[in-house]
């Protein structure tokens, strides 16, 4: 799953103050108190702000919040050998359909459609070369090309056969192994806000380690601003959106990456060469949920700016900022529909 920090938060109300929950207790307006909660979940922190009437009802929310996305977590783990997706991954080869839940159905219909729309771009069967590249950034060692090419033969979405209507996943080849690190947390955090909603919350924001998602704009704000990390991650943001029932994700090598031979590899991995991006880029998707946000992200990521933002200007209420640095020098590129959303410059902001 992922293990950094790609956005960093900032709600703002309009009446440029914050409203702890020591002093809603004393406030008159009777405007629902700010509850902040994180722990670590999917091997990451995972933060939920939140609105509610009162403390009890806060906790309350948050217990069943977090308990839903451990839930998730051991349906989509590859981390955990008795996760639902690995006891699936062992099947592989063995000519057995297998019954799926509810949830691991969803998030591989959505993987292999946007597999389908990205020629392969996406590709969650991409766990054995994933694997290897984890290792060699523990070792600083570049990938055994021998060990490389076979975990490529493993690859491939076209050897996962759904039936939605039975309910069962077939991995057709031996040694498939699925990786849901690319959409898992975006799911589970569009999950959870949903969760929220039918607890009455109404105005909430899910971060997990940067994929975001938010339901209604904080009490007397128009949204919730949060910054859009930049391509180095030393540097702060310069840039914030402004959202509401929406969800933003970036994903980049500014924390995740390896260098080899002075040149620099991503934790990204393009499933049809097997080999970790090389351009220095991040990706920043605004979509209208996590989902989108979370997996386009790496399509748009290995596409490249011409593709990837062509894919993007198809998506319904889908904005994206890609910036890269392939050679040293900075680019940006937006995508049409990112207009349609409120962007602030830093140098723009009032004191």
């Amino acid at each position: 799953m992922h293990a950094c920090f790609w956005l960093i938060l900032i709600a703002v109300s309009m009446a440029q103050r914050s409203l702890s929950p020591a002093s809603a207790k004393h406030s008159t307006d009777r405007l629902p108190q700010r509850f902040e909660f994180t722990q670590i979940q999917m091997g990451m922190p995972f933060k939920i702000v939140l609105y509610a009437s009162d403390a009890d009802s806060a906790n309350a929310a948050a217990r069943a919040a977090y308990a839903r996305i451990r839930q998730l977590n051991g349906i989509m783990s590859d981390y955990d050998p008795e996760s639902e997706l690995m006891r699936l991954c062992a099947t592989a080869g063995t000519r057995q359909a297998i019954p799926v839940s509810r949830d691991l159905m969803a998030v591989l219909s959505h993987s292999l459609a946007l597999s389908q729309e990205s020629g392969g771009a996406f590709d969650v069967t991409v766990g054995p070369v994933v694997k290897l590249w984890r290792k060699a950034r523990r070792a600083k060692q570049f990938p055994d090309p021998e060990e490389l090419a076979a975990a490529l033969a493993a690859v491939g979405y076209l050897s996962i056969r759904l039936d939605k209507e039975a309910g069962t996943v077939e991995l057709l080849k031996k040694g498939m192994q699925l990786d849901l690190g690319g959409v898992a947390v975006g799911y589970a955090i569009d999950d959870v806000l949903t969760l929220l909603k039918e607890r009455g919350i109404k105005s909430a924001l899910i971060d997990g380690s940067g994929d975001i998602g938010v339901s209604d704009a904080p009490p007397g704000a128009i949204g919730w601003r949060i910054g859009i990390a930049p391509l180095e991650a030393d540097k702060e943001p310069s840039r914030y959106v402004i959202l509401k029932n929406a969800a933003v994700t970036t994903s980049g090598d500014a924390f995740q990456f390896v260098e080899f031979n002075g040149r620099r590899f991503s934790h990204i991995v393009d499933p049809q060469t097997g080999l970790g991006l090389v351009d220095h880029s991040s990706v920043t998707l605004i979509a209208r949920n996590c989902m989108i946000a979370d997996s386009y992200t790496k399509a748009v990521a290995v596409l490249g700016p011409e593709k990837g933002l062509k894919l993007i200007d198809e998506i319904p209420g889908a904005a994206a900022i890609i910036v890269r640095a392939p050679a040293g020098k900075v680019e940006t590129f937006e995508s049409k529909r990112l207009t349609e959303y409120t962007i602030q410059e830093e140098a723009n902001q009032k004191p």
